[in-house]
């Protein structure tokens, strides 16, 4: 008998846990199973894509007679046959020729198994590695502010994920598409050597869903072409994208014209306007006059939308274009209540940022109209 007895939703959280890596269709099949290794009482799930790893344990201690023994098994099967089980099933697995014999009450399932020696895990080399160690938290929302900017399958692969630098006691993450470029910081405990690395996005995306937040210490080691994220009784191995990330320093402007918004009304008014938008470009023009910001949009069916904001602004009458979606992104993951928007010209970029904080910065490029 592999495992006796276990409630399935004992069972069913660190398969959640692993899970999100993996996809039906692989390369490779047995990169669609979960590794499941028994040692004593414990139970350790590994999932893998080749780039990306990830492992964590639960301690079964119902089992009369702890033993040594591992499989792998298709990972969304296992996930949606315990999760469509009735709630509180005491779930039994065991291992017969070459397959898993599910059991839960009345209802038996037999699924193929390949062999745990096959699994390919992510080999781990971290010795002499670097490590830093920051709340679970504080990463959280630091990878918030800046994930929605990083690219998806751009040809410029080093875009493809989030830059993070570790210089003395600052913590930077920054991402960019090459339209817009979201760029956060953090003080850390102590001072650590430099060091850089671009995460993957599907690291990101898991990073996101699976960091909680709340003060427990979660640390990030460095080694040659991986990186190792422990919390939570979870183990993330990733793979780093190896490539040039661009000069971020210089990306970032310095202006003079600087205005000061609600960031709720600013929003809103935005997404009223994105209504009204061209449904490819999703082109939206804010339009700066003596106290007063005119946001406006137009489509190809001669359908305009376009509201006023009274402000404090006494800068330079400004006319530029942007992407929508782009603002609304910056906007929609910051929490503050203010947010300042400063110009350069018509067609410079805009920065946002937010009062008393220099430790976020958004900037999207202008587009034609």
């Amino acid at each position: 008998m592999f495992i006796e007895k276990i409630e399935k939703e004992v069972l069913l959280k660190p398969l959640q846990t692993v899970i999100g890596i993996v996809e039906r269709k692989q390369p490779l099949p047995i990169l669609s199973n979960v590794l499941i290794e028994k040692t004593g009482h414990l139970l350790h799930f590994v999932a893998t894509d080749l780039e990306i790893q990830i492992a964590t344990q639960i301690n079964d201690t119902n089992q009369a007679e702890p033993t040594d023994e591992s499989l792998t098994v298709a990972a969304k099967k296992l996930h949606e046959i315990l999760r469509v089980l009735p709630e509180g099933s005491k779930v039994a697995l065991e291992i017969q020729e070459n397959r898993l014999h599910v059991k839960a009450g009345k209802s038996k399932f037999n699924l193929q198994t390949l062999p745990a020696r096959d699994f390919p895990k992510i080999l781990e080399h971290f010795e002499q590695s670097e490590k830093i160690q920051l709340k679970q938290a504080q990463l959280k929302k630091l990878i918030g502010l800046v994930q929605y900017a990083m690219a998806q399958q751009d040809i410029r692969y080093y875009l493809n994920g989030v830059l993070l630098v570790v210089e003395g006691a600052n913590l930077k993450l920054v991402a960019t598409d090459g339209h817009r470029l979201a760029f956060t910081s953090a003080k850390l405990d102590k001072e650590y050597p430099k060091t850089e690395v671009i995460l993957p996005r599907k690291t990101i995306v898991e990073l996101v869903k699976l960091l909680e937040e709340n003060d427990e210490e979660i640390s990030v080691e460095f080694a040659e072409n991986r990186v190792r994220i422990n919390f939570s009784g979870i183990t993330i191995t990733s793979k780093v994208i190896d490539g040039k990330f661009p000069d971020y320093d210089r990306v970032i402007p310095s202006y003079t014209n600087h205005l000061a918004l609600d960031r709720l009304v600013i929003l809103q008014a935005l997404q009223r306007a994105a209504i009204l938008s061209n449904e490819k470009f999703r082109g939206v023009r804010l339009i700066l006059t003596e106290k007063n910001l005119r946001v406006s949009s137009s489509n190809s069916e001669q359908e305009e939308a376009q509201e006023d904001i009274e402000t404090d602004y006494h800068g330079v009458a400004l006319d530029i274009g942007f992407n929508v979606n782009y603002l609304l992104d910056g906007l929609n993951n910051t929490a503050a209540d203010t947010v300042v928007f400063s110009f350069g010209d018509p067609n410079s970029s805009i920065l946002i940022t937010v009062p008393g904080n220099d430790e976020f910065k958004y900037v999207v490029m202008p587009m034609r109209i």
